[in-house]
Formats: C-alpha cells, sequence, structure tokens
C-alpha cells in the first residue's frame, strides 16, 4: 500500500481519538439516572468511573508499547473495536457489575492515544509535525470537556444507554477507515514486552488509582486507602527496579531521566489535576441553587452552554500550538499558558457572581488548556527516538490521568468537607477547590522552568545513544528543541 496523505490519516485519528476522549467525561452528568435505573449505590455507580480510569491508565502504556513493537496501525484498530465492544455491552448492561465491565473493556482503548500520536511522527512531514501533534492534543483535550457538554441533551434524546451507543458507531468507523487509509508503521521498536514490568506497572497503578478515586467513600484514614498506598510504593519501587534490569524495558528510565521528559511527565501531573478539577466540578458549581447565596441555578443544557468558551478556546489555542512554535517555543507556551489556567481558576474561586464570570474564566481556562496540551505533548515526542514514541506519549497520558484521580480527590475532600445549613456544599469549599486548581497549574510552570534550565546546562548527548537517524532528540535536533524553548 502506498503512503497515506497525511491530510487524511489525521482526520482518521482525530475522529477516533475525540470518539474515546468524551468517554471519560460522558456519564458524569447522568450518573444519577444510572444509579436509579440499575438500582444500585453511589458508591457503585462511582465505580463506572473508576473502573474505566484504571483500566485506560494500565492499558496506555502496556499497549503503546506494544504497538512500537508489532506496529502502531494494528494496535490502534484494536484500541477501537475494544471501546465498541465495550460501549455495547455498558448500553445493554442489566446490572451495575455489567456496566462497569464494560467500562473496563471500553478503557482499554486508551491506548489509541499515544499510538496516534506515534503514526503522527510516522505519516507526517517533520515541517508539519509539530502542528499535527499539537492538533491532536487539542481534540483529545476537546473531546474529554465534549462530554459533559453533549451528555445533557444525547441522555434526554436516547436515554442514557444510548450514550453509549454513539461511540460505537464513531469507532467502529474509525477502525475501518484506519484499515483501508493508514498504513503500517515503517519502524519497530526491538525486543518484546518484559511480563514482570507489566505485572508490576498494572499493580501499582491500580494500587495508587484506586484509594485516589474512592477514598472519599472509604475514608481517607481507612486501613484498605493506607494499605493501598503503601503497595502502591512497594510496587513502584520494584518496577523501576526491573526496568533498570530489563534488556528490552517497557518503559526505559534512562530515557525518563531526560530533563525534556521527567519535566513534561511532572507538568502533566500537575495539568491532570487541575484540569480535571475543574471539569468535574465546573457544572456542579454552576448548578447549585441560586438560594444557596453564591449558586447560578444554571440547568444541566445551562451548565453545559458555560463549558462552551472552554471548549471553543482550547481549539483554537490547541491547533495553533504548533505554528506559533515558530516565534514562541514550546516550554514558554506551557509557561504562559500555566500562568493562565492559574488566573482562571482563581477567577472561579473569587469572582463567580454572574454568568458573565464563570463564561470568561472558562474561556481563560480552555485557552491555557488547549496550548498546553499541545505544547507539553509536542515537546515529549521530539525528546525521544521514534521507536519510543508509543511509550513515552502513554507514560505522559497515564501520568496525566494520575494527576486526574488526584485533582478530582482533593476537589472532592474540599468541596464536600464543608456543609451549608441547607445541606448543599458551603461556598468555601467551591473558593478552595478552584483556587488549588490554579495553583496546581502553576506547577507545571514550573516544573517547566527547572527541566529547560537543566536541559540547557546539560552536556549534548552521544549521537550513538539515538536509537533513530529521524530522531528529534539527535544531536542537531536536540539544539533546536533548545531554541524553539
Amino acid at each position: 500500500m502506498s503512503r497515506s496523505r497525511p491530510g487524511v490519516t489525521f482526520a482518521i485519528l482525530a475522529l477516533s481519538v475525540a470518539s474515546f476522549a468524551t468517554l471519560q467525561s460522558l456519564v458524569v452528568p447522568v450518573l444519577p439516572v444510572i444509579q436509579s435505573d440499575l438500582g444500585t449505590t453511589t458508591a457503585g455507580v462511582t465505580w463506572t468511573m473508576t473502573a474505566w480510569l484504571i483500566a485506560a491508565a494500565v492499558a496506555t502504556p502496556l499497549l503503546g508499547r506494544v504497538g512500537d513493537i508489532v506496529g502502531k496501525r494494528r494496535v490502534f484498530v484494536l484500541s477501537l473495536l475494544a471501546v465498541a465492544l465495550g460501549s455495547v455491552i455498558a448500553a445493554v448492561a442489566p446490572s451495575i457489575g455489567v456496566l462497569i465491565a464494560g467500562r473496563v473493556v471500553q478503557g482499554i482503548g486508551g491506548a489509541m492515544f499515544p499510538l496516534a500520536f506515534g503514526i503522527i511522527r510516522d505519516e507526517f512531514p517533520a515541517r508539519r509535525l509539530p502542528s499535527a501533534i499539537g492538533a491532536i492534543a487539542s481534540v483529545i483535550a476537546i473531546g474529554s470537556g465534549l462530554g459533559t457538554v453533549l451528555a445533557g441533551p444525547l441522555a434526554d434524546l436516547l436515554s442514557w444507554r444510548g450514550l453509549f451507543l454513539v461511540p460505537v458507531a464513531l469507532t467502529v468507523t474509525g477502525a475501518v477507515l484506519t484499515m483501508v487509509f493508514i498504513p503500517e508503521s515503517r519502524e519497530r521498536a526491538a525486543g518484546g514486552v518484559n511480563p514482570w514490568s507489566g505485572v508490576l506497572l498494572s499493580g501499582w497503578l491500580i494500587a495508587l488509582l484506586l484509594p485516589l478515586s474512592t477514598g472519599a467513600q472509604w475514608g481517607w484514614s481507612s486501613p484498605q486507602v493506607i494499605g493501598l498506598f503503601a503497595a502502591a510504593a512497594a510496587l513502584l519501587a520494584a518496577w523501576v527496579v526491573v526496568e533498570l534490569r530489563s534488556l528490552h524495558p517497557l518503559v526505559d528510565m534512562r530515557l525518563m531521566r531526560e530533563p525534556g521528559v521527567w519535566s513534561m511527565n511532572a507538568a502533566a501531573i500537575f495539568i491532570g489535576a487541575s484540569m480535571f478539577a475543574v471539569f468535574a466540578y465546573f457544572p456542579r458549581f454552576v448548578q447549585t441553587p441560586a438560594g444557596s447565596g453564591y449558586g447560578l441555578g444554571a440547568s444541566v443544557a445551562e451548565s453545559g452552554m458555560l463549558m462552551l468558551p472552554m471548549l471553543v478556546t482550547m481549539a483554537v489555542t490547541g491547533f495553533a500550538s504548533g505554528p506559533l512554535a515558530r516565534w514562541i517555543g514550546f516550554r514558554a507556551q506551557i509557561v504562559i499558558a500555566a500562568v493562565l489556567m492559574s488566573a482562571a481558576g482563581l477567577s472561579l474561586a473569587f469572582l463567580h457572581g454572574s454568568l458573565f464570570d464563570v463564561a470568561a474564566a472558562s474561556g481563560v481556562f480552555g485557552i491555557g488548556l488547549g496550548l498546553i496540551y499541545a505544547a507539553i505533548t509536542s515537546v515529549v515526542v521530539q525528546s525521544v527516538p521514534a521507536t519510543q514514541t508509543g511509550v513515552a506519549s502513554g507514560m505522559n497520558a497515564n501520568l496525566r490521568t494520575v494527576g486526574s484521580a488526584i485533582g478530582a480527590a482533593v476537589m472532592t475532600a474540599l468541596v464536600t468537607g464543608a456543609t451549608a445549613a441547607d445541606g448543599l456544599p458551603a461556598e468555601s469549599g467551591y473558593t478552595e477547590g478552584f483556587a488549588t486548581a490554579g495553583v496546581l497549574a502553576l506547577g507545571a510552570g514550573a516544573v517547566t522552568v527547572a527541566g529547560a534550565v537543566l536541559l540547557r546546562s546539560a552536556p549534548a548527548a552521544p549521537t550513538s545513544r539515538r536509537s533513530s537517524p529521524r530522531s528529534p532528540a539527535s544531536p542537531g535536533c536536540r539544539s533546536a528543541t533548545l531554541r524553539r524553548g
């Protein structure tokens, strides 16, 4: 088969990743309806989010590595079909247990994110690579917020079960188009997947994400939560040791020590926490009855409309990140975006008295989020050899997921920990939560500056360490990366 046209490749990848990204937030607004229909508890229905989160976190780096080895297109198609199968299971689920199982199968599709970045790196010319990576990262970010906007209208039209049928049509279409129009990877990583690495990686991710997602229900000081955090620390340490000793590591720890990689991974945790704190609680905040003294009394549909400025500005800045890099380097973009997100978080915390106030903050948050999503991904992809693109971008996406769980846990603790006399969350809980989201965003800027300083002071790496002549991490491209910021 002849090589694909970049424009066609991008359109197929955008359709595919957007259909999966919406699943992160699509069910949040309809959780009370699902709880009632399936006769479960609040804790039970929350597992529909927790199970998806854990499955995606485990699948993303594992299948990203498999794609680097056996072919990115092949694993990308399998990821799409897993989303379709999981969506069908969820749509017809007769009980909460079956619905959770469907969400686990859906979560396997998280692998398509790093695979999409790897395919772009394979198929796009170097001059178009930054723009394409930034645009796909923007599509992922937009999809993550779009689910909240679409959930209310779609649930009214199709019921909550119908929400899961929309991704089926989109992902099956994406799989067929991928097979027809996107060729298989030319570059493959050597070796295989160390099974112990996979087991330990899965173990520490599950042990970490489970208490972060359910700690509010179990109690943060409960033996289960403390025990799981301790297990996560032990399994993480064991995983690092195994990876360092492995001939074919799942994640190259030496590569992860590069300033251009570790600083972006740390930034991803901060941004994931800030982003999900706002995504998860912005709708609840504006839906709070006006009688509370601070709420705006918005309906589900109106709260979705108030997020539209965020989605629009995310799209604009995410697509603009690549072209903008000619004048403002990616690291500089991250710092600017972090400041904007911080300002928006603080605005939501202290200036939320009208619809205009929160809509304006939503728009500014979107400007920063679209820019930072795209720029972080661009730095990661351009800091590693082509054969490491899948696993490196997969780990970055994975750590953003960990950050999302942390942000949701912190926000939940702050909001539910302060209750007013009428039983609603007190305004102080939201104020502290959104202010914390703003501070977390600044953390991404701080670690980016630290990484840039170390990168500039580090000696150039020998050419022999690089596995691909096309890699932007080669000495010549490393200099270009430094100039870009």
